[in-house]
């Protein structure tokens, strides 16, 4: 048995990555099926390498299991070697040698139009919408009681059947359960450990340009999608500042309404792109305005200058489960739950906006891959 290089080894693992996944044995030999094994002092460093590899070498990162087990050589001898466990992925994977899939024994480089096909599959085009689809990794187990219960009548998150129906729980190709992408998204504590993209980085800064040196407050949100919307909001609340009309009747006025930036936010969450792996909803504070990044194309034909008029869901499951979410009763928000089916939202980031500021909002697709809203300030 020779050592992989590592950009083959990358290709290999891309390459049964993008299609039904698989399992390589480190320290058997390919050919003969005999037990080489690893040197008992090598397997970290293995297994490190491997990790390196699923991190810097295949693009989006792929997400493997890595086992270390024993092999029998004879009644009273065995040998360690490396079990790596290659799901199919949400994600179509690049690695060092360009794009392959597996096909028998053999890993190929994909045509264009097997290329074009698989990106077609594993994105928002599909049939099954790409919130429905099943997490590989997952498990049921995996499931916070807690945010499950809210989506359950009767409280009870341990009801296969209603995970089932919500399609927070939805079976693989082998049958076992797993979450879907919206169950990941608002039913587990820490989503990011399955997709390291979907969470908010906001960023405030003192004065009118993004410039490391006037950055005064920057934090990312990583929870569950209604988590992260009440977080940032919250990180808005902090930082913008408040003025004082001077009149008898002393009345302030935010520098943001926090019911459009609740609007924006939810819409972020609900309507982003998550197939787009790398990409993260990005909120940037400034003193003159608030710009709001968000991952994906519009889609069905909606332009920037309709999205007030129109109503279109990229994640249907995701907004029905926002639907149920309740808001901290307040009253300030206006909103019982996180999200209505009625597609208020915009509308109301443009009233509520120009009411206070004078100046309507702003959005823009920048190179058809991501939506921008500018609030101005008060």
């Amino acid at each position: 048995m020779t050592d992989p290089s590592r950009k083959s080894f990358s290709d290999e693992l891309a390459g049964m990555a993008n299609s039904v996944g698989g399992t390589i044995l480190l320290g058997v030999d390919d050919k003969t099926r005999d037990i080489i094994g690893i040197p008992v002092d090598r397997l970290d460093l293995v297994e490190t390498w491997i990790r390196e590899i699923c991190n810097d070498s295949i693009k989006p990162p792929l997400d493997v299991t890595i086992r270390k087990i024993e092999l029998p050589l004879s009644s009273d001898r065995s040998s360690p070697i490396i079990r790596i466990d290659v799901p199919r992925s949400l994600f179509v994977h690049m690695s060092s040698g360009g794009y392959f899939t597996r096909i028998g024994s053999s890993k190929r480089e994909m045509a264009p139009e097997i290329l074009s096909r698989l990106f077609q599959e594993r994105s928002q085009s599909r049939v099954i919408r790409f919130d429905e689809s099943i997490v590989p990794t997952s498990s049921q187990d995996d499931l916070d009681g807690p945010l499950t219960t809210r989506f359950v009548r009767g409280g009870d998150s341990d009801d296969d059947s209603v995970l089932r129906k919500l399609r927070i729980v939805a079976d693989d190709d082998e049958g076992i359960a797993r979450l879907t992408v919206a169950g990941v998204l608002l039913c587990v504590t820490e989503p990011i450990q399955w997709m390291p993209h979907a969470y908010i980085q906001a960023i405030s800064y003192t004065g009118e340009r993004s410039d490391v040196n006037y950055q005064n407050d920057a934090r990312d949100f990583t929870g569950p999608l209604d988590s992260q919307v009440m977080e940032a909001l919250g990180f808005v609340r902090r930082n913008m500042f408040v003025e004082a009309d001077k009149q008898i009747a002393r009345v302030t006025r935010p520098q943001f309404s926090e019911r459009a930036v609740f609007e924006a936010l939810v819409n972020a969450v609900a309507h982003r792109d998550y197939s787009m792996a790398g990409a993260r909803i990005r909120l940037h504070m400034f003193r003159n305005r608030l710009e709001l990044y968000v991952p994906g194309p519009l889609v069905n034909t909606l332009t920037p200058d309709s999205l007030h008029l129109r109503q279109y869901s990229r994640n249907e499951l995701v907004v029905s489960l926002l639907s149920r979410c309740p808001v901290d009763p307040s009253g300030l928000l206006e909103r019982s739950h996180m999200m209505e089916k009625r597609g208020d939202g915009v509308p109301i980031i443009l009233e509520e906006s120009i009411q206070l500021s004078g100046q309507t909002p702003e959005y823009t697709l920048i190179d058809d891959s991501e939506l921008r809203l500018v609030i101005w300030s008060s």
